[in-house]
């Protein structure tokens, strides 16, 4: 069954993945996800065949959001090789807005911010979550980065140590927001956090580039 209709589909998809970040995509079922909606669960299969296609589709949307956002901030796209040439000749206070936004997305926007939430519950517990938790908030962030900083360095190794300063406290960061009571007081952190460490990379680099005349 495809993904691309609309309204009810949605809704099962929102409601869905409010259960799946309280009680976990295991500890979730077809029954619970009816009942949350107030259908029976003959109405449900006739949207979705099961939990994996829920799942399936909730990714889907998450890629299309990613998507839209790189859009909206009109961040480089295409290939690997143009996502870093596209870096190299980016504003760094372009970059530093595009990583708020993200930040935003992965806390305050309910849809992403519930995904985020399900898969730091399911990693330890499904070989399958633990490489989607992977791929969207702790290795591939890392390599991604590294491989933007590669390009601004010429230094695999220390592209990846830049990627480690630059992502490690947003990472931290995530957990910190879910817990604080001023939740606002993070987002600042994070803030500042990605201006030190333009101000810090921009240093480096024209300390670079005076050691290589």
């Amino acid at each position: 069954m495809k993904c691309q209709e609309k309204s009810t589909k949605d809704r099962i998809l929102e409601e869905a993945l409010v259960l799946f970040a309280k009680k976990g995509y295991l500890g979730t079922s077809m029954n619970d996800i009816a009942a949350r909606l107030g259908v029976t669960k003959a109405a449900l299969y006739k949207h979705y065949a099961g939990k994996q296609e829920i799942l399936d589709c909730i990714v889907k949307k998450m890629n299309q959001m990613d998507q839209q956002r790189v859009k909206q901030y009109a961040m480089p796209e295409g290939s690997m090789t143009d996502v870093v040439k596209g870096y190299q000749t980016a504003e760094l206070s372009k970059i530093a807005a595009f990583t708020k936004a993200q930040f935003r997305h992965w806390t305050e926007e309910a849809f992403p911010s519930r995904f985020r939430k399900m898969l730091t519950l399911e990693q330890y517990r499904d070989p399958k979550m633990a490489k989607l938790y992977q791929h969207y908030l702790a290795s591939e962030p890392v390599a991604y980065m590294a491989e933007i900083f590669k390009g601004f360095t010429n230094d695999a190794a220390e592209a990846e140590q830049l990627a480690l300063e630059f992502y490690g406290p947003i990472f931290l960061m995530y957990s910190l927001y879910d817990g604080a009571a001023d939740k606002d007081d993070i987002v600042t952190r994070v803030e500042r956090h990605v201006e030190r460490f333009s101000v810090k990379l921009q240093a480096k680099l024209k300390e670079k580039a005076c050691d290589a005349r």
